[in-house]
Order: structure tokens, then C-alpha cells, then sequence
């Protein structure tokens, strides 16, 4: 898919040295599965058009600008300027300035309105869990649980001067939030995410519970949200124990033999804040782009996709570690 480049693109800076962001790319370009991923979007990809019209820009060069969008937390046009200000990310998609200009950010809205509207996002999702489980990933018998607020503009300030009506608001400790929430459920070893529910922000963690439960496992783990839900883990998993935290504080009281119990199940608990982290912290997925729950529903399922090629890529998928 690279071509030679033109002088446009060439850098002749002597004392230059590889950035972060363009050791990032260069690992992202080298572990994720483009073939395998191009071809469950490729039957809903529009063809080429007839002579004469503008030609359109390949398949997997606009599934890595919309991949550059989800790393790097970028709206549409953002995203077209990010592009024609950096060369590592311009390098990564394939584009020389010195033949072709950037995308704009229409075709580049398109684009993610083609994903949203076959909802390929899950479609991926799995099809990324199918590749690294061919690659040689070891699925554990155990699962974590456990749910994030995504947060969503609370502001009535905007053309339909109301907030998003698919969100809701609840209560954190003492603080009030208002957006969506991201149910997930990882493997306990490898902190591979395998299933991922989005609701609002208002639906209690442990109503999802079974759908985050792949039915083989022998452990799973949660924190004290999920400790009524051992019918529902019997149910799904009958093999499974659970290892959810109890309650061990009350308002005059401190158990402290289950205080032990739940700091010994929080050491494996606590490796689902690693795949969360991925999401919100390095991508920067904090806080919705789109109204409602299905487009950001679809981006979800699409970032999870690519945080776990990011926990597994010098593992499962090989990728060179820095030096």
C-alpha cells in the first residue's frame, strides 16, 4: 500500500529522533490485524465510483484514519488537521501531500457513520478476540467484572436546548454524574476484554452481570456492587465460585476477617482497572463525542477492540519493546 515518497514528505533533519507517538504507530502498523478487520467491513464499504467522479480513498487507509481517531481522542476535524500537521500519522495512513491531499473531515464523518449504521464496531470487537485467540491467546477460567462512567455534556446550551435524553445522571460516592456507563468483563489472566455492555449511566452494575459472563469460568471476581448476584452467576456460569467482594464496614462495625478476604480478592479484581485504563486513560476515551447511546456504543466496542491488541501486543502479538 506505501509508495515511494516525494520530497514533500521527505526529512532531512539530522539530529532528529523517533517521538512516543511515532513509536506507538509504528507498533500499531506491525500487530493489528488490517486484513482480517478490512474484510468484515469490506462488504459494506461503498466501490469504487465510475469514471470521471472523484476517486475514493481506500479501505484500509480511511480504517486507519478513523484507528488514528480512537487513539488519540480526535473529532472529525481535529482529525483532518492532525493529519496535515503531523507526518508520522500522515506516514501510518500512507498519505504524501506531494500527490494527494488529506481526507476531509466529511469523508472522514462517513465513514464512521458507515460503521455505526451496520454496527461493525461489535463485529470487530469479536472479530479482534477471534484473531488473538488463533494467535495463541490463553483464556483463563476466570473473569472480572466490573463498570466506568463515561461522562456526557450536562448542558442544556445547544440547538434542541435539552440534555442527551439517552443519558442519565447518578450518584458516585458524594458526587453526581451524568453520561453513560461501560460494562465490561475481562479475563482475569491476560486482562483481555470479552464482553462489553453500554447502558446509562443509571443502570445498577450488577443488572448486566450475566451478559459479562461467558459461561465457562470457574472464578469471578467484582467488587461489592455484584455481591447479591450469586444466583445470576450459578445461572451463567454453573462451575464458577464467586469471588465478588462482601460488605465489611457497617456504621459501628469493621469485620476484619472479611476486610482481609476482600483485599485478598481485590489483588486479582483490581487487573480490570488495567483495561479501563487503556481506554480512558491512554486513549482518552473519558467522555462522549455523539449523542446516544448507539454511536457511542459503537465507538466502545471499537476502542475495547484496540485496547486489547494495545495489552497483549508484545506478548500474544509480538511487537518489539523499546529499548
Amino acid at each position: 500500500m506505501k509508495k515511494q515518497l516525494t520530497l514533500a514528505a521527505n526529512d532531512f533533519e539530522r539530529y532528529r529522533k523517533p517521538t512516543r507517538r511515532e513509536r506507538f504507530l509504528a507498533e500499531m502498523d506491525a500487530v493489528v490485524p488490517w486484513a482480517e478487520l478490512v474484510a468484515v467491513i469490506e462488504p459494506h464499504y461503498p466501490k469504487a465510483t465510475s469514471a470521471g467522479g472523484r476517486p475514493g480513498f481506500g479501505l484500509e487507509r480511511m480504517l486507519r484514519i478513523h484507528c488514528l481517531q480512537l487513539w488519540f481522542d480526535l473529532s472529525d476535524p481535529a482529525l483532518e488537521e492532525a493529519l496535515y500537521d503531523s507526518l508520522a500519522m500522515r506516514s501510518f495512513v500512507g498519505i504524501d501531500l506531494g500527490r494527494e491531499p488529506v481526507p476531509d473531515e466529511t469523508t472522514v464523518m462517513r465513514f464512521r457513520h458507515l460503521l455505526e449504521k451496520h454496527d461493525l464496531g461489535v463485529r470487530i470487537f469479536e472479530e479482534v478476540g477471534r484473531v488473538l485467540l488463533a494467535r495463541g491467546l490463553k483464556v483463563s477460567k476466570g473473569t472480572i467484572v466490573d463498570a466506568t462512567i463515561i461522562a456526557a455534556p450536562s448542558s442544556t446550551k445547544n440547538s434542541q436546548s435539552e440534555r442527551d435524553p439517552e443519558m442519565h445522571q447518578t450518584k458516585k460516592g458524594q458526587q453526581w454524574h451524568f453520561g453513560m456507563k461501560a460494562h465490561v468483563g475481562v479475563d482475569s489472566q491476560s486482562k483481555v476484554i470479552h464482553s462489553v455492555v453500554v447502558t446509562p449511566a443509571n443502570t445498577a452494575d450488577c443488572k448486566v452481570m450475566g451478559q459479562l459472563l461467558l459461561g465457562h469460568e470457574t472464578r469471578v471476581y467484582g467488587d461489592q456492587a455484584y455481591k447479591s448476584q450469586g444466583e445470576v452467576i450459578r445461572a451463567k456460569a454453573p462451575r464458577a465460585k464467586d469471588f465478588t467482594n462482601r460488605q465489611c464496614k457497617w456504621k459501628h462495625f469493621i469485620d476484619e476477617a472479611i476486610k482481609a478476604k476482600n483485599r485478598t480478592k481485590s489483588r486479582i479484581r483490581s487487573r480490570i482497572e488495567h483495561s479501563i485504563g487503556v481506554i480512558k486513560g491512554v486513549f482518552g476515551f473519558k467522555k462522549v463525542r455523539y449523542r446516544g447511546l448507539a454511536k457511542n456504543g459503537n465507538r466502545v466496542f471499537l476502542t475495547a477492540a484496540l485496547a486489547n491488541i494495545f495489552l497483549v501486543r508484545y506478548t500474544v502479538l509480538g511487537a518489539v519493546r523499546p529499548q
